[in-house]
């Protein structure tokens, strides 16, 4: 799928947490706006409950919810910031104000009411082409948003626009066709500038931020899968009484605990879930109910 930017160009990026529109998509932002285009950012969360700079910066220890509400307030200022060196007025960025780390929480809890939301954004903006986080990003917050653009996008009328997916967390490979784009010193060191705007984040992490931003930009199209549904893990005996399936599609999410998921097993081990067939997007997640300090997914969702 070829991915043309000119005049026309309506961007929209996704951003689950402020600085991921920095990281990922800081030099394909110039692109667009280079080329006349114009560009919002849909920022999901305020990026408030990570508290380990909070307690390095401000030298306490305890988190309490007026000390978040102030964490948020100061990562929105630092992306405006960030926006600012990257040629965006402020008014191009949309923030949601999602629960940071709760975003699959929101997903199981009202699938369908998110959805309709986020379609109503996407009327709203009419772009021609999306940047979101990869299905296969580490994150949760990043996969959930993921699962629920696509489904918001399988929700409009029309044809859809084209999708591009950056990785930030991990190594997933992902399908679609691989699209970098030209970068220059001068766009790499704005983009670098934009990162460094993000004040609160760089002070304890800035050489794992730079890290990351200092790759190439490299994106995903992001294609409909079609196939029979196989799930791509195959968890121990040991494992499965911990474990939940949750399943997003149009009809909104659904959640089993392994042993009274509907599946079904074939003689090499891969399991697969037995449903009636739907239109449109569907997506499954593996994960623990356990309590854990590790953020990242160890499973993570799947297309169907």
């Amino acid at each position: 799928m070829p991915v043309t930017i000119d005049a026309r160009t309506r961007l929209l990026v996704v951003a689950p947490h402020p600085d991921d529109e920095s990281i990922a998509t800081g030099e394909l932002i110039q692109h667009v706006r280079a080329a006349g285009g114009t560009v919002e950012i849909l920022l999901l969360t305020a990026g408030d409950n990570n508290p380990w700079p909070q307690r390095w910066l401000e030298r306490r220890w305890r988190i309490g919810a007026e000390d978040r509400r102030r964490w948020g307030q100061r990562r929105r200022q630092e992306v405006a910031a960030a926006l600012a060196r990257l040629g965006l007025a402020l008014e191009s960025l949309h923030p949601l104000g999602m629960p940071d780390m709760g975003l699959t929480a929101c997903l199981r809890e009202d699938l369908r009411g998110r959805v309709r939301e986020w379609a109503g954004w996407l009327e709203r903006i009419r772009p021609t082409l999306i940047a979101l986080p990869a299905l296969g990003d580490g994150h949760p917050d990043h996969s959930a948003a993921h699962v629920l653009m696509r489904l918001a996008v399988a929700a409009g009328q029309g044809a859809p626009p084209p999708m591009l997916s950056y990785l930030v967390h991990g190594r997933a490979g992902e399908r679609g066709e691989s699209v970098a784009l030209p970068s220059r010193a001068d766009i790499h060191a704005t983009k670098l500038a934009a990162l460094d705007e993000h004040r609160s984040q760089v002070a304890l992490s800035g050489g794992r931020m730079r890290g990351l931003a200092d790759r190439p930009e490299v994106f995903r199209t992001v294609e409909p899968m079609a196939g029979e549904g196989w799930l791509p893990w195959q968890p121990s005996a040991a494992q499965r009484p911990w474990l939940k399936l949750t399943l997003a599609d149009r009809e909104g999410a659904r959640s089993w605990p392994w042993s009274k998921a509907p599946l079904e097993r074939d003689a090499s081990g891969r399991w697969r879930l037995r449903l009636e067939p739907a239109a449109g997007p569907r997506f499954v997640k593996l994960h623990a109910e356990l309590p854990s300090p590790w953020i990242f997914d160890r499973w993570g969702w799947c297309e169907l």
